[in-house]
């Protein structure tokens, strides 16, 4: 029988987490993700599990990784300015394809900027924060429903296609409180594990599914593992063929598996002639401004990516040849990826950067402007 709580976002994330069979965490105190290292310490050690408090974000990073690489699921969480410092180490995990999680809950910026107040900001550094060409999946909740939720679907994404996946929140998300129902029978994915002898096995072998199998350090298969461009077995190579068909892989191997990992909401869409883009916090007042603009008449529509990397142009694309309203608390970041899609006139924006939300009735007067 399913559960009811009354919990807050960043105490339904660490419970999502634990519940995906998280056993490792290592973080730093940062606001406002510190309540995720709180009761991540708290409950680890009581579950045959490990809490490391580290000198930095850079560390805990790093540590984040080892722990993957003996097989246990691996969490951290920080905001806006730990973010920045976990960036190398973030293209590491990416290159190495070591699965786990990041939790970002962000916060005002740049710099410390405002530390207990929402902002949308770091949605470009989700995508591009580490630096070469990569891939990355990047989720983002609306509710503390979706905070228990997603951090399962996080790790059950990392594991299956070895990546870090980051848990994009905000402040308001991180610290809202709701009802939140904890399922029964919950899926959880585990990373898949080579069938051959340690003699065999090719860590890195660009196969048909083109995500490897994985072992873990201490099972018996001893393999390379290193940030240099590598071949097929883990080792270093400036041999431009084998460094082509590494990159080709490593920044494709997503594509087969878009339809299972693009999550998107949608409302009042079929009939609208004016599609309101928004994510995380600012989807709720959002979709508020959508019923409030359908009362008066106005046909709104709300289009929330879920999963806002990689950002489901697919799913966008069907409402095509209408007009857009991107609502962000930030200075218009995701707005460049639309206008990318359909064209800088047919996308207008309306955004915040002083630390307050964006209200419903903001929203409500810029759709009566622009439809």
């Amino acid at each position: 029988m399913s559960e009811a709580r009354l919990m807050q976002g960043n105490e339904a994330v660490a419970e999502g987490a634990l519940a995906a069979g998280v056993r490792f965490y290592a973080g730093y105190p940062i606001t406002p993700s510190t309540e995720i290292a709180e009761i991540m310490a708290g409950r680890l050690p009581s579950i045959g599990g490990t809490f490391i408090q580290m000198e930095d974000e850079i560390a805990s990073m790093a540590a984040v990784i080892g722990a993957s690489l003996t097989g246990a699921k691996s969490l951290t969480a920080t905001s806006g300015p730990g973010f920045s410092l976990k960036q190398e180490n973030l293209g590491y995990a990416i290159a190495t394809e070591v699965p786990c999680v990041v939790v970002n809950v962000q916060r005002g910026g740049p710099s410390t900027g405002l530390p207990t107040a929402p902002a949308q900001a770091d949605v470009m550094q989700a995508r591009w924060g580490t630096h070469g060409d990569h891939p990355i999946i990047a989720l983002t909740p609306s509710s503390v429903q979706e905070c228990y939720e997603l951090a399962v679907q996080a790790f059950n994404m990392a594991e299956e296609f070895r990546i870090p996946v980051i848990l994009l929140m905000d402040e308001v998300i991180g610290h809202l409180r709701e009802k939140v129902v904890l399922p029964e029978g919950l899926r959880i994915v585990d990373r898949k594990r080579p069938d051959l002898p340690p003699g065999e096995y090719i860590p890195y072998e660009n196969n048909e599914s083109l995500i490897p199998a994985m072992a873990n350090f201490g099972d018996g298969y001893r393999y390379h593992v290193t940030g240099l461009t590598h071949n097929e077995k883990g080792l270093p190579t400036g041999n431009p063929e084998v460094t082509r068909k590494f990159m080709q892989r490593l920044t494709q191997k997503l594509n087969p598996y878009l339809d299972r990992i693009q999550l998107v909401e949608e409302a009042e869409l079929e009939d609208a002639e004016l599609i309101v883009i928004a994510y995380g916090c600012t989807a709720r007042s959002a979709l508020e401004a959508v019923h409030l603009a359908r009362g008066m008449g106005l046909k709104a529509g709300l289009f929330r990516p879920i999963t806002i990397w990689p950002f489901p142009h697919k799913q966008l694309e069907a409402y095509a040849e209408r007009k857009y309203l991107v609502v962000e608390m930030n200075s218009g970041q995701l707005v460049g990826e639309i206008e990318r899609i359909f064209g800088y006139k047919a996308v207008e924006r309306l955004n915040r950067v002083d630390g307050e939300l964006i209200t419903p009735k903001e929203i409500l007067e810029r759709i009566r402007e622009v439809i």
